[in-house]
């Protein structure tokens, strides 16, 4: 898409905010047709909305890379513009659509299936009593998608695990407390009934999440470390309480936060495999945007849960 300066150079009504969102949407895919896929809408759209803003601006703002789409200069300054005025038009309708409602502050935080479904539910309870006329609304995304709704305004942040490759440019990391990955079995299991010590794993079924997946990458990666290079996953799942279901029917071992197993361990449905050379510490970090700027209500939600967060707890669970 070769397109060229046209005279007006500057800014007006027509660059409106579709016009903005298709641009950053191109540009965060490399090209016009997966924009099109993305936004559901016709991909000569998609090229009328951005020859729209070049003629608009006076300027290219993409040229061709081979079979994708890169910037030009004009472009990059354009689009770190446009990236930050969506975000801060989206935390502004989230927090006018709260004073719409009669409330006194909304935070939309993104968290993983388990660190939401387990770990924060009492936090936000006990903020909840503390702030009765505030709404708290929870995001359940994978770690990567958690950080792309941080970046583009989608939520005002997340507590979540952080892979190894994650790219953190423009982001603050703050460490709130560790989850700890056990090794578990139904306690009627053939498993739970020799010595963990005695086990070898290398014969035994495993029931993981899906692959890619930062949970399971640590997982591998743990077992790799140990000598384990193959073993034998009869089951991938996404949601720890499938998990925990099968696994109690003694389809086969499993690695899970402690955090989302204490109940069970508790009543004696899941067995802690004692494996200490198989168990890791799992950091959990608050993420936002290093320019984020926190209504009050936010502010406190974020500090609750930077206080109320235990340093090594055992359990997996910050103090609420």
């Amino acid at each position: 898409m070769a397109m060229g300066e046209g005279t007006v150079r500057g800014f007006d009504s027509y660059l409106t905010f579709q016009k903005l969102e298709v641009f950053c949407t191109v540009v965060e895919l490399g090209s016009v047709t997966r924009a099109a896929d993305r936004l559901c809408i016709a991909q000569p759209v998609v090229t009328a909305h951005v020859r729209s803003m070049e003629k608009r601006l006076g300027y290219a703002l993409v040229k061709r890379a081979g079979r994708n789409i890169a910037l030009t200069e004009a472009g990059e300054r354009i689009y770190r513009w446009a990236t930050e005025v969506i975000t801060r038009t989206r935390e502004v309708e989230r927090e006018l659509a709260g004073l719409e409602q009669g409330e006194m502050g909304n935070a939309a935080v993104a968290t993983s299936m388990s660190i939401g479904s387990y770990a924060l539910p009492p936090l936000f309870a006990e903020f909840h009593r503390r702030q009765p006329d505030g709404l708290v609304t929870v995001q359940i995304l994978t770690p990567q998608a958690a950080v792309d709704a941080i970046r583009v305004g989608g939520c005002d942040f997340a507590v979540i695990l952080i892979a190894a490759n994650q790219d953190l440019d423009g982001l603050t990391t703050i460490p709130v407390w560790e989850d700890e990955l056990l090794l578990v079995c139904g306690a009627s299991s053939p498993w739970a009934a020799q010595p963990a010590r005695e086990l070898d794993l290398r014969g035994v079924p495993f029931v993981s999440t899906p692959r890619h997946q930062p949970r399971r990458e640590l997982e591998e990666a743990l077992l790799r470390e140990r000598g384990l290079e193959q073993r034998k996953v009869v089951m991938e799942l996404g949601h720890p309480e499938a998990m925990k279901h099968v696994v109690r029917e003694n389809l086969g071992v499993s690695f899970m936060f402690a955090s989302a197993v204490r109940a069970e361990v508790e009543r004696r449905e899941l067995v802690v495999l004692d494996r200490p050379e198989l168990s890791m510490k799992v950091p959990i970090y608050l993420v936002h945007r290093d320019d984020k700027r926190f209504s009050a209500f936010q502010a406190e939600l974020v500090q609750f849960i930077v206080d109320s967060a235990s340093p090594g707890a055992a359990a997996g669970i910050p103090n609420s």
